[in-house]
């Protein structure tokens, strides 16, 4: 069972060693083949939205376990394994990290064409891929900075995201899968696993608590901006914060709309200084007023529209009717094995339990030598 989530590292600085990196490639080519042979392509993008499975495959190819290195190496390591391999395999890799990742629509064409797939089935894997990276860097609003993109498929359309951000201000590193055959809706909770070190202060619009501020926020952006606007406008103008309570002033009276805990709002990512003032912010909302997007998700995808767009909505939305978001971070498992700092961290251990098991099973069946299975059963055995 693959649960839903996030997975949380701190942030590593340097190159990986291209030993390791050489050794990584090795390791991974004949460990893909038994997967693909004894379960075919499927089971491997399934796998890879895993990321308790996706962690443990990066420590058994011999990286640190708690590295935010893990997900950018790993991922180089398994396209760079494929490599010339892919159409014979079924599976196609994607994306990558920094101005790679811009590339991942490029390159799914590209596979679009090689593989001669129909028009409107790539068109929905580039699609699926630039929502997730929307989606994470504008609904799940936690702090952290998209910068690895990689997105995974097979022939037969199913497909997985692996992504990581980046918080500068505490040094760590998040990652988050995606899995499309477990999504039902791509705004509303569409993780597929869960595992974190630390949780952060996050407006987490696709959480199911947030489902009547994406209702009201569709409804705003369906409206008229002008109306749009005057909400807006009081919030700009009178917009008061106090340790107790975020209320209105009009004509020198307090008018109070909510009262919330000093917690909800100390941190608030809307309450920034001119936010509502920025011409760009209202050049989008009059784009997105004219279009009248039917829905969350087509709002989310318009050009333009990114995390200010959608905390902006979403203020306007809670403070004026009341449709409160989801302020939990969606992370709610952890490691607790010891790393490299050999620092221990409470664990779901069924889960490790499952992903151990699986890789017990693969390892005698790949084409290593006894030395090379041995030393990754020693790997495992260290789990």
């Amino acid at each position: 069972m693959i649960h839903r989530g996030i997975a949380t590292f701190g942030l590593d600085t340097g190159k990986c060693p291209r030993w390791l990196f050489e050794r990584m490639v090795a390791l991974a080519r004949p460990i893909i083949w038994v997967i693909v042979e004894e379960y075919g392509p499927d089971e491997f993008i399934q796998r890879i939205g895993d990321p308790v499975w996706f962690q443990s495959l990066g420590i058994v190819l011999a990286f640190d376990w708690n590295a935010s290195g893990l997900t950018t190496i790993l991922t180089a390591a398994l396209k760079e394994a494929i490599r010339g391999q892919e159409k014979e395999l079924g599976i196609f890799i994607c994306g990558g990290k920094g101005k790679t990742s811009r590339k991942t629509p490029d390159e799914i064409m590209h596979w679009g064409e090689v593989l001669s797939l129909p028009a409107p089935k790539v068109d929905n894997l580039v699609y699926n891929s630039r929502m997730a990276a929307k989606v994470d860097s504008a609904l799940v609003q936690d702090g952290f900075q998209i910068y690895h993109h990689a997105f995974f498929f097979c022939r037969s359309g199913a497909w997985s995201v692996v992504q990581q951000g980046m918080n500068q201000a505490n040094q760590t590193a998040r990652r988050y899968h995606w899995y499309s055959e477990r999504i039902t809706d791509l705004v509303c909770q569409p993780h597929s696993g869960i595992i974190s070190q630390i949780k952060t202060p996050t407006l987490d619009l696709t959480a199911k608590e947030s489902q009547h501020t994406r209702q009201v926020s569709t409804e705003l952006a369906r409206g008229s901006y002008a109306g749009l606007m005057k909400d807006i406008q009081i919030l700009s103008r009178h917009f008061c914060h106090t340790s107790q309570m975020i209320s209105l002033k009009r004509n020198n009276e307090k008018l109070t709309l909510l009262n919330l805990t000093d917690y909800d709002f100390r941190w608030h990512p809307v309450v920034e200084e001119n936010f509502f003032e920025s011409p760009y912010l209202k050049r989008i909302l009059a784009k997105v007023c004219a279009i009248k997007p039917h829905n969350y998700e087509q709002l989310l995808s318009l050009e333009g529209v990114g995390p200010k767009t959608m905390r902006a909505l979403s203020l306007v939305s809670e403070v004026i009717y009341a449709a409160k978001p989801s302020y939990q971070d969606p992370a709610r498992y952890s490691f607790a094995f010891g790393g490299k700092d050999h620092i221990p961290y409470p664990v779901e251990r069924r889960i490790y339990d499952a992903a151990i098991e699986f890789f017990r099973r693969i390892i005698p069946k790949a084409k290593l030598s006894y030395l090379e299975k041995n030393k990754m059963l020693v790997k495992l055995n260290q789990l």
